[in-house]
């Protein structure tokens, strides 16, 4: 924490050592929090549910652990953490953001929410995500439009928009997210802050999905450090999901450099359309690892952005988009229309294909990206091909928000499918720059399979080389 810094920006773990050396109280760092979420939420509204009344009592208990008084405190005891509203909590609306469930309230609490509140968070608040949690951008007609918090005008990512602009608006100190296509990367990037999606069976998620290969549940912090503290907190074993890895893997606090890893660097996969503005800062974090002591090389790796979507829509078609399409089937009226528009996206990519179809498509994509892998300790590609999408757009029809190619399907814009495809690739999204609209962009730094500590280095590095610390200045909802 530095002398300038707002309290409500206070990162999780310089918090934890203020809470452990008594010169901050849980309950000073509460108050601070809602203050901020008072004053920006009528602006960002990433928070659909509040608790401040009950996380005042728990931080006042968190403050008794900490003066010596009951048990000793826990890895996250004190911090203010918002968890995504898609996820189970007992005795809270369980609704998917959508009318159709308007009256759903969860009947038991997830094993990922548990693990949360075991380790000593606060649960604030709840965050907002687009319908179903099927878009890269975050509006719904249950919660209204989410908003970045750099430029209002623009959208904040999805699915865990919510999650990521109450990071960058400083009303969580950590937040959860999931990602099935990208909703962890997508909006870390939109909103200048880090995800994680880890690799398939590190973190538990509620069943049916934990079996879907393309389902992760995450974090999502401001810094590297804090992911990691939160990861930790949040991975191994669980004997209730099958999918589950037994063997813990737990972060370091110290991450080593980058000194002697060789990284490669994919500006396009190989024709994406990527704009100027996310391209240059691509090449800026290419620079900055170089300066941090890793070998980097720009590499020829060629994904075919046709071949990822149809992949994608054949997996969806047959388990995501599936479940969807049986809600929409009672009252489709009250559905917004990107729900449906990813239902018909799924159908038109995956007709006539069959899974074993999709599956021959994945094996081919993750070929050359192992072999790249055998050779390079890490790969960083763009997250999205351009900056910043507009608040409130669906994307259902061209043209798209920035400066690039019209979206037919707004999906196509992110080049986070991709591992998804290859999901037990761990893969850390940091802050990469700003784009021409004023928002923020980023680069995903996806590692060998399940070697999580070597994305944690190279983001931690170039987080040292280039810290991501700008604040934004919340202005008004655009008329």
């Amino acid at each position: 924490m530095t002398p300038s810094e707002p309290l409500h920006y206070l990162s999780a773990t310089d918090a934890l050592a203020a809470f452990r050396a008594k010169e901050l109280s849980p309950v000073e760092l509460l108050d601070a929090v809602i203050a901020r979420a008072e004053a920006v939420e009528p602006t960002v509204n990433a928070l659909c549910h509040t608790f401040y009344d009950e996380a005042r009592e728990q931080a006042r208990a968190a403050e008794a652990r900490y003066a010596g008084r009951g048990e000793a405190p826990r890895p996250l005891e004190g911090l203010p953490v918002s968890i995504k509203a898609e996820e189970a909590l007992e005795g809270h609306p369980w609704t998917q953001g959508s009318e159709i469930l308007r009256d759903v309230v969860a009947p038991y609490t997830s094993e990922f929410a548990r693990r949360h509140l075991a380790a000593g968070g606060i649960v604030h608040a709840r965050t907002t995500h687009p319908e179903f949690s099927c878009a890269g951008f975050t509006h719904s007609r249950m919660w209204g439009i989410t908003r970045n918090p750099f430029n209002p005008d623009l959208a904040v990512g999805g699915s865990s928009g919510g999650a990521a602009a109450s990071l960058a608006s400083g009303t969580s100190t950590l937040a959860s997210g999931s990602d099935i296509g990208g909703s962890i990367r997508i909006p870390a990037a939109a909103c200048g802050v880090v995800g994680f999606k880890p690799p398939y069976g590190r973190v538990p998620c509620d069943p049916p999905f934990n079996l879907d290969t393309y389902c992760h549940c995450g974090p999502l912090a401001r810094t590297v450090a804090d992911c990691a503290l939160y990861e930790n907190v949040l991975a191994g074993f669980d004997p209730g999901d099958i999918t589950t890895l037994r063997d813990a893997v737990v972060l370091p606090a110290q991450l080593d450099g980058v000194s002697g890893l060789r990284i490669a660097v994919s500006m396009d996969l190989g024709g994406w359309p990527i704009e100027d503005d996310v391209r240059a800062n691509t090449l800026a974090v290419a620079d900055a690892l170089r300066t941090a002591g890793a070998t980097v090389d720009e590499v020829d790796l060629v994904l075919p952005r046709e071949e990822v979507m149809t992949a994608t829509a054949i997996h969806f078609q047959n388990g995501f988009a599936a479940s969807i399409k049986a809600e929409l089937s009672a009252h489709p009226e009250l559905a917004n229309d990107y729900v449906h528009g990813m239902v018909a996206f799924c159908e038109q990519y995956s007709a006539g294909r069959s899974a074993a179809a999709g599956l021959e498509i994945e094996a081919r994509l993750y070929r050359p990206v192992g072999a790249l892998l055998e050779h390079y300790d890490a790969l960083v590609v763009p997250t999205s091909c351009a900056a910043s999408l507009t608040a409130g757009d669906s994307y259902m029809s061209p043209p798209a928000g920035g400066e690039g190619e019209p979206i037919a399907d707004h999906l196509a814009n992110f080049l986070t499918p991709v591992f998804n495809i290859m999901s037990r690739c761990p893969v850390l999204a940091v802050p990469s720059g700003f784009g021409t609209r004023g928002g923020p962009t980023g680069v995903q730094i996806a590692g060998r399979t399940y070697d999580d500590e070597t994305v944690f280095r190279v983001g931690a590095a170039l987080e040292a080389v280039t810290p991501w610390d700008a604040r934004p200045e919340l202005g008004a909802v655009p008329a």
